[in-house]
């Protein structure tokens, strides 16, 4: 089966472009105007990203919701997919929708995978600080247990930079952007 894939525009694509091109492979990025296809996952990925969901969502407050693989519109040129993101429920329009504005994002979090290491760990930190996401966290796989590894990052508003407030390996417990207490040895349970 020959696929034919459409020719990029010399500026690059859009957000607009990103919603609009007919047959894309679900969980297509926009990345500096350029689309960028979700590989598969792997099961650590799967499971520690199941792991923060249900976490997640046992302390959130009302006013805030916790969603997976959706689109955040950080400028007309990228359009990034966390893994997880927590938003502010008035960002939540309905069944339909399909992305939010970087403003409604208040964490953004990415699990590292082989496919996409550079990005995980540069690329997308470096434009969700720049576009105002208050708090990013990284999901890596210990080396020695193959359980999840966090580290937290909170932004700089002087700045538009990430600061690294911590890594936690067997239980993240933070205060923003809410009380938020994940036992990371759960993760064999699930």
């Amino acid at each position: 089966m020959e696929r034919h894939w459409p020719r990029p525009p010399l500026d690059g694509y859009t957000v607009d472009d990103l919603f609009t091109l007919p047959n894309l492979p679900r969980h297509t990025e926009l990345i500096d105007g350029s689309l960028v296809f979700a590989s598969p996952q792997n099961n650590f990925h799967c499971t520690a990203v199941d792991l923060l969901m249900h976490g997640l969502h046992t302390t959130r407050p009302a006013e805030l919701r916790v969603r997976r693989d959706m689109t955040v519109i950080l400028d007309r040129r990228n359009g990034p997919e966390p893994d997880v993101s927590v938003i502010r429920a008035a960002a939540d329009t309905g069944p339909d929708q399909m992305s939010y504005q970087a403003r409604d994002v208040l964490l953004a979090i990415e699990a590292v995978s082989p496919a996409s290491e550079s990005r995980d760990r540069t690329t997308k930190p470096w434009k969700y600080a720049a576009a105002g996401i208050e708090n990013f966290w990284r999901v890596e796989e210990s080396g020695t247990n193959g359980k999840p590894v966090v580290h937290v990052y909170e932004l700089d508003p002087m700045t538009k930079a990430y600061v690294h407030m911590g890594v936690h390996r067997d239980q993240v417990k933070v205060d923003k952007p809410y009380a938020i207490d994940i036992d990371l040895t759960a993760i064999d349970k699930l």
